[in-house]
C-alpha cells in the first residue's frame, strides 16, 4: 500500500505541472474562505446586537463586545483585502508587493460604513415586517428571513465592490447564497425598504438597479439578455423603479428593459421589454379543464 501511496502522491504532483489554471502554489495567498465567513459572521454581530450571542449583553458588557469585534475585523479585514490587492497586481502581471498603506485605508473606509449599514437594514427589517402578514415581530423578521441575512451581506458586500476591493465581495455573497438560495452580485445598486419574500432561487445581476420600496418573491431572475464575456462591463441587468412588487418566478432580462415605479408583475411573466409605470403585466395561460373530485377520470390540460 505505501507504493500505491506514493505513486498516487507523484502522480498528483506531476497533474500540477501538466493542468495549469487551477492551480496557486506560487505568488501571494488568496483570501481565507473561513476568515472572510468570520468577517461576515462577526459584521452581523455588530448590526444585530444581542441576536447572534449566547449570553446576556448589557451596557457594559456591550462595549467590550463592540471593542472585540472592531479589533478582530480591523485585522482580519486588513489581511484580507491586504491578500486581494496582491492578487491582483498578479492578475495583472504587476509586481508582487503587498499595499499595507491602502489595505489599512481600504479597512477604514469599510469600518465606517457599518452606522449606514445599520440604518438601511433597519428600513429592510421593517419593509419585511410590513409586506408579510405573517410576521409578527421584528425580532422574528430578523432571527428567521433569509432575505435580512442575504440583503444585509449584500450591503456589506457592496461597499468592497465600489471601493473595487477584489475577489471578496463575491466570496460574501456566494457564502450567503449558498446558505439562503438568494444570489445577489454585490455590483446590483438596491434602494432602500427592500424585501424579498420567501427568497429562495431569486438572482439578482450585477448591473441591476432597484428603487425604494421594492419586493421580490420567490424565484424572481433579473438577469441579462446576453452572457457573452464581451458584454463584461456593460448594463446587461433591468432597472426596477420605485414600489415595484415582482411576484414568484417572472424573469426580466435585459439592461435596457425598465419597470416602471409602481407596477406589479405577475407570478412566470417573462418580460424583455419595458413596462410604463403603474403597469400591470400577468402570465395568462389557457383555461384549466378539469373535473370534480370523484368524477373519472380527474385529470386536466393546459
Amino acid at each position: 500500500m505505501k507504493n500505491q501511496l506514493e505513486k498516487m502522491v507523484a502522480s498528483i504532483v506531476e497533474s500540477y505541472q501538466k493542468i495549469g489554471g487551477i492551480n496557486h502554489l506560487q505568488g501571494p495567498n488568496l483570501p481565507s474562505r473561513r476568515s472572510i465567513i468570520g468577517i461576515v459572521q462577526a459584521f452581523e454581530s455588530l448590526v444585530f446586537p444581542g441576536y447572534g450571542e449566547d449570553e446576556l449583553i448589557d451596557e457594559l458588557s456591550m462595549k467590550y463586545m463592540i471593542g472585540e469585534k472592531i479589533i478582530f475585523l480591523t485585522r482580519s479585514l486588513q489581511a484580507e483585502i491586504e491578500r486581494s490587492l496582491a492578487y491582483q497586481e498578479r492578475f495583472h502581471g504587476q509586481s508582487h508587493h503587498r499595499k499595507t498603506t491602502e489595505a489599512a485605508s481600504l479597512t477604514m473606509a469599510i469600518l465606517q460604513k457599518i452606522l449606514e449599514i445599520r440604518r438601511k437594514i433597519k428600513l429592510d427589517v421593517e419593509a419585511a415586517f410590513l409586506g408579510d402578514p405573517a410576521a409578527k415581530s421584528h425580532e422574528e423578521v430578523i432571527l428567521s428571513y433569509p432575505c435580512i441575512e442575504a440583503i444585509l451581506v449584500y450591503r456589506l458586500a457592496h461597499e468592497f465592490y465600489i471601493n473595487e476591493i477584489p475577489l471578496i465581495p463575491r466570496m460574501m455573497t456566494e457564502y450567503i447564497h449558498s446558505k439562503t438560495g438568494i444570489d445577489i452580485h454585490p455590483g446590483a445598486q438596491i434602494g432602500e425598504y427592500f424585501f424579498i419574500d420567501h427568497g429562495t432561487g431569486v438572482v439578482i445581476g450585477e448591473t441591476t438597479v432597484i428603487g425604494k420600496n421594492v419586493k421580490l418573491y420567490q424565484g424572481v431572475t433579473l438577469g441579462a439578455l446576453s452572457v457573452k464575456k464581451e458584454e463584461g462591463g456593460k448594463k446587461r441587468h433591468p432597472t426596477i423603479e420605485d414600489e415595484v412588487t415582482i411576484y414568484a418566478g417572472a424573469t426580466i432580462l435585459g439592461g435596457q428593459t425598465v419597470i416602471g415605479r409602481g407596477s406589479v408583475i405577475g407570478g412566470n411573466v417573462w418580460l424583455t421589454n419595458s413596462v410604463p409605470p403603474y403597469s400591470r403585466v400577468y402570465y395568462q395561460p389557457e383555461n384549466y379543464i378539469y373535473k370534480k373530485a370523484g368524477e373519472a377520470p380527474f385529470d386536466y390540460q393546459i
